[in-house]
């Protein structure tokens, strides 16, 4: 039992300095010691009552004078450790070094606030940095604060509950060569392989691509006519949302498109896919849509929705072996042709023959929508050249040398015989 300066009881662990300030030692549920001073008794008293209670109910914190820096190097040394690899490590390093501890890493943990993140991440996006980066600076400190909660760092992650959104207008969700390999190698053999792969090949949109019947198929002339269109929609009349087959979405929208071998595979497996759905399905296929070729294991026609989430199955199939960094992040059905536009582009195709491909009205809604390919087409395509041009050059020089040398020959050789 501590005393006050008079020689009174206080309570246990509390005593009053000679200055006259009172003081209260308890130990916590970390086994560490700590002391509150108040030169109000009563209150000093409220607050180490706070302080058992939240000890108690483990609402405190281990230590709360860790900076965001400090952090960062133990999350990196003891929650990766043998979790990622070294290319993601310097990954880790430059996403952090250069967007977050610039602005939040002298901060302590415990005083970095949801707006703090928010601001970071307009800050981010005011400096033209694009979603990508964005997001990867939010997964990077949602990762580490949800460990730094788990360690009793922090008592809430400041960073649950931000979301992002990417501006579609403005950068379209296109597969990167690598993680396309990746998506396709993952969903082999899967009930809906053989329709990503046709969406992969073709560029359809998704309504078009789930309104295809095997009539719209000529492996002969290895085309494929888009004719309809697959709505899931309300319109006037109906009672509930329900599918319709509509005429396409534009008078350009009605195309031929050549089918590929990959494609081709696949529409010969989805073939006799359907064949056996059908002859296994209990129910009967809805009235006026018997023959899609793309259905559920029901026979049934595919909406946006079980389009999205059997993606969605996959990506996450992927990422089960990822760090949280590494995510692949997941992507709706219309990301397959903006993929197939961007290969094509890639490829040297020319843009006419790529409208053609997507059905767009006009080739100025493809160069809209496809600046940013052909802008890094176009930057390719000068690397060839300055390539090409730099072997000229070398050539030329070659030659240079060439010719002196033999000069010299030449002069040597006179030279010897004039003596």
């Amino acid at each position: 039992m501590g005393k006050d300066l008079k020689g009174k009881e206080l309570g246990v662990g509390m005593y009053q300095r000679k200055n006259g300030v009172y003081s209260a030692r308890y130990v916590d549920r970390f086994g560490k010691r700590r002391s509150l001073y108040n030169k109000n008794l009563k209150e000093l008293k409220e607050s180490l009552n706070t302080a058992l209670y939240e000890n108690k109910m483990e609402l405190n914190i281990i230590d709360d004078s860790t900076r965001l820096d400090d952090w960062y190097e133990k999350w990196l040394s003891i929650h990766k450790y043998n979790v990622i690899r070294a290319n993601t490590k310097r990954h880790y390093e430059h996403i952090y070094r250069k967007h977050i501890s610039p602005v939040l890493g002298s901060f302590k943990l415990t005083e970095i606030s949801q707006l703090q993140i928010r601001g970071l991440i307009r800050k981010l996006d005011k400096s033209g940095l694009q979603f990508e980066t964005q997001n990867k600076v939010r997964i990077l400190l949602l990762d580490m604060f949800d460990k730094a909660v788990i360690d009793d760092f922090v008592k809430k992650n400041p960073v649950r509950g931000i979301r992002l959104t990417r501006n579609e207008d403005i950068q379209r969700r296109v597969l990167s060569p690598e993680e396309q390999a990746e998506f396709f190698e993952c969903c082999r053999g899967t009930f809906y392989d053989n329709l990503f792969i046709t969406a992969i090949s073709t560029g359809l949109r998704p309504g078009e691509l789930c309104a295809l019947t095997w009539e719209d198929i000529n492996l002969e002339n290895m085309e494929i006519t888009v004719s309809k269109t697959l709505l899931y929609q309300k319109l006037d009349g109906d009672t509930q949302k329900t599918f319709h087959i509509e005429q396409p979405k534009t008078k350009t929208s009605s195309r031929k498109i050549p089918i590929n071998r990959q494609c081709e595979m696949a529409l010969k497996k989805q073939k006799l896919q359907k064949d056996v759905v059908m002859s296994k399905s209990p129910k009967k296929p809805l009235e006026g849509f018997e023959n899609l070729l793309f259905t559920t294991k029901y026979g049934t026609p595919i909406n946006a929705v079980i389009y999205s989430e059997a993606i969605k199955r996959i990506v996450d199939e992927i990422n089960l072996c990822k760090d949280s960094l590494d995510e692949m992040e997941t992507f709706s059905g219309h990301c397959f042709r903006h993929s197939f536009a961007t290969r094509c582009f890639e490829a040297g195709i020319q843009p006419k023959t790529v409208q053609n491909y997507l059905g767009h009205a006009t080739l100025q809604m493809t160069m809209d929508l496809y600046t940013h390919v052909l802008e890094d087409h176009k930057k390719n395509e000068m690397d060839k050249l300055d390539k090409l041009q730099e072997s000229a050059f070398t050539m030329s020089d070659d030659m240079v040398e060439q010719r002196f040398n033999r000069m010299l020959q030449e002069n040597n050789h006179s030279k010897v015989i004039n003596f």
